[in-house]
């Protein structure tokens, strides 16, 4: 049987090097691999489903699975995940010593319903009890003006949302002041230059993330693995198969990641580093799967549909393929 050709994008993460580099095969494909960023894939595929396979925002995905119109199928995989404590930058000159104090407050988004937003504004309602409905957002390009939502929204009506002035950036207007806060997945470069008034709204965010950690036992998922629905349809070992290659790509990479002979990343630490995730979250700490990881989607699921973005409650089992919710054991 010839092997299936396929386009697959993914982000350039050492969990994908192996099946980049042929080390880890897929059975039965020959893929064709883009290494682009997030962003790009995502709006590809949500606006014109270009990909055989992609990673794609678990926000959007959950969207387009609650109104019953998603050319993908998902699979336990998921190429991003981290915690959004980070997420969050604040002006310093505003009053804000808590997250309590950001009622009321303007924060900047680069869109509204991604993955990394409605965990941190999930984190802030169910940990601090400010709503969403408390808060005016603006939204924009970090960087570049004109950013729009890749995906259309009907909010809650008691959500204010308006788009940044034309031709102002999210970044641009953090730095003159008037934001008082950022939240997105990524750091303006306002405060990566180092401006004035500008800090995290968590002092230290790995230490209230690790608590947070403690308390939930959630590594929040950003993103999923999708195939195209038709190709599962027709191939039915194809999301088995992809399940197979992923999960034993990312068990080589963190091999290659433990292994302190020669450093494989540039930083130093990199071993205590290791140490102290697996010391905290467990020898998988990025786990794959859908068992293990059940508790992490049905949370997300819950602030996103509480959050207004899905029309309603998605349930886990509905994001992936039957055939990778269990796998053999030998």
């Amino acid at each position: 049987m010839a092997k299936l050709n396929l386009s697959v994008a993914v982000g350039d993460y050492d969990r994908m090097r192996p099946l980049v580099d042929g080390t880890v095969q897929i059975d039965g494909v020959n893929p064709v691999f883009s290494l682009l960023e997030p962003e790009e894939i995502f709006f590809r595929a949500i606006r014109h489903a270009e990909f055989d396979v992609c990673e794609l925002s678990f926000s959007s995905y959950a969207v387009k699975v609650a109104r019953g119109d998603c050319p993908y199928i998902a699979i336990p995989v998921y190429p991003s995940r981290a915690f959004r404590h980070t997420c969050i930058v604040i002006r310093t000159d505003r009053g804000i010593t808590k997250p309590e104090d950001l009622r009321g407050k303007r924060i900047g988004v680069p869109e509204y319903q991604l993955s990394a937003n409605v965990w941190a504004r999930g984190i802030l309602e169910e940990e601090y009890g400010v709503r969403p409905c408390e808060i005016e957002w603006v939204r924009g390009g970090y960087e570049s003006p004109g950013r729009v939502e890749k995906i259309a929204l009907t909010l809650p009506p008691d959500v204010r949302l308006s788009d940044a002035p034309e031709g102002a950036t999210i970044s641009g207007m953090l730095a003159r002041g008037e934001l008082d806060a950022v939240m997105g997945p990524r750091l303006p470069s306002c405060f990566e230059r180092g401006e004035p008034n500008l800090g995290w709204l968590w002092p230290d965010p790995t230490a209230a993330a690790q608590a947070w950690y403690r308390k939930t036992r959630i590594f929040p998922i950003m993103h999923l693995l999708v195939v195209r629905k038709s190709l599962a349809e027709a191939f039915p070992y194809l999301p088995g198969a992809l399940m197979k290659a992923f999960e034993a790509a990312k068990r080589l990479a963190v091999a290659r990641l433990a292994d302190t002979s020669a450093t494989k990343v540039t930083l130093p630490f990199v071993e205590e580093q290791l140490a102290a995730a697996r010391a905290l979250m467990g020898q998988d700490y990025w786990s794959y799967g859908f068992a293990e990881n059940r508790h992490v989607l049905e949370a997300f699921l819950r602030m996103h549909h509480a959050q207004g973005l899905s029309s309603r409650l998605v349930q886990p089992e509905e994001l992936f393929h039957p055939t990778t919710l269990e796998s053999f054991k030998i």
